[in-house]
């Protein structure tokens, strides 16, 4: 049985780590001190001032629920005597969470920063208190990247009883600014003085690295190990991200603004189901199926799709279509959500002329001037992949130019 007196801290204060760490500790009922560091100034105070209270809207299928968090001890690292007691929640917590906007935010800030709060609170810690600490940076490889910058800050005898885990967050969140939104769909505020408010989906299947260190019984138990992440992050990123974007591209040529909206043109959805099915679970299915994992086979392929795309267009996450689109050039990336799914498709022998619209749809969204020639789709990928590109460029050029709309 876990104990009911176990510490959290979470780095961030954004969606993830309010509407998933957070939530997900208060809800396992296994904590008792919940911590949370954070450099916004202004929310710092807000939260303060509502006696550490924070409420985060969760959406479900069929409504919009409520769930205040619990009373949070929040500090701002950034401040000399908070960094101190963020220093010393650190040292005695049983598990931690980073939810920063990349893994570059891991070093921001010098002796401010995520991994030196880190590195003095480890070095404090007892030699018999295991912890966890769940990177959520939505990188492939974060926690190697956590561990390396703690590891270069740090005594390696101070690490031995820490584990840095990797994770699969496949949880759509956002946080609301706009006054009119947050009225018109009655959500709460993070604090009654803050002018932004969490919304997050109701979706707690997590994916973790495999836990290794003797004796910890992990607190926030809903999360799944695995013992090799690498092909759900895949799934995540060309599954999940990539018709994700597809759907978001599509429907910004046809000037919808959320994706709720995308539900009622069919052949938006007929082409990402397509692209979901047979190009992007295929090919995983095809590299993966040897794990006899249930999620790499054609009918658990299929139940996760389709329970994505249901959750892709839920009306009460409010997705905005300039949100999913935004970021084009990046997105377009030859290893990112939509070449890096063409390319995988190409690798086990598909042509992902499905995704190949949604790469179109991205490539006019990221030009100033729409392609008038298949050179001109050339030059601009070209541009976009630097050195990157390989034999497989020709390919997906000419997919994207025989997939680009007619007007």
């Amino acid at each position: 049985m876990t104990s009911s007196h176990k510490t959290f801290v979470g780095f961030g204060l954004g969606p993830i780590q309010a509407g998933l760490f957070l939530l997900e500790a208060q809800a396992s009922g296994n904590f008792s001190r919940f911590v949370a560091a954070e450099v916004d100034a202004e929310l710092v105070e807000a939260v303060r001032g509502n006696a550490g209270r924070c409420d985060v809207n969760v959406a479900r299928r069929d409504r919009i629920d409520r769930v205040t968090l619990p009373a949070l001890e929040v500090y701002n690292p950034r401040v000399p005597g908070e960094r101190v007691r963020l220093i010393a929640a650190a040292a005695v917590a049983d598990e931690l969470a980073t939810a920063l906007p990349s893994v570059s935010a891991y070093e921001a800030g010098g002796e401010t920063s995520v991994a030196a709060v880190l590195a003095r609170a480890f070095e404090k810690r007892k030699a018999d208190a295991p912890a966890v600490l769940y990177a959520a940076e939505n990188h492939n490889h974060a926690a190697e990247i956590l561990s390396e910058r703690l590891g270069s800050l740090v005594r390696s005898e101070a690490l031995v009883r820490v584990q840095t885990l990797n994770t699969v967050v496949g949880k759509m969140s956002g946080v609301i600014t706009d006054a009119d939104t947050i009225r018109g769909l009655d959500l709460a505020p993070l604090t009654p003085g803050t002018p932004r408010a969490v919304l997050v989906e109701r979706f707690n299947h997590i994916l973790i690295s495999r836990v290794t260190l003797e004796g910890l019984q992990r607190g926030i138990e809903v999360f799944v190990e695995k013992d090799d992440l690498l092909p759900f992050e895949e799934a995540k990123l060309y599954g999940h991200n990539a018709i994700h974007a597809l759907i978001g591209y599509l429907a910004r040529l046809r000037g919808l603004a959320t994706m709720a909206e995308a539900a009622a043109h069919g052949d938006i959805m007929a082409t990402a189901r397509a692209a979901f099915l047979d190009e992007s679970g295929a090919a995983l299915v095809k590299k993966y199926e040897h794990l006899r994992d249930p999620l790499f086979t054609a009918d658990g392929y299929r139940a996760y799709a389709d329970d994505l795309i249901e959750r892709m267009v839920n009306p009460h996450l409010n997705d905005l279509i300039a949100r999913v689109t935004r970021d084009a050039r990046r997105k377009l990336g030859y290893d990112d959500r939509l070449f890096g799914t063409m390319r995988l498709a190409l690798s086990q022998g598909i042509e992902p002329i499905h995704m190949a619209q949604g790469a179109a749809a991205a490539l006019l969204c990221a030009c100033e001037g729409r392609p008038q020639t298949r050179a001109d789709v050339a030059a601009a990928l070209c541009e976009i992949w630097g050195e990157q590109a390989d034999e497989q460029a020709d390919h997906l050029i000419a997919l994207t130019w025989d997939a680009m709309p007619s007007s």
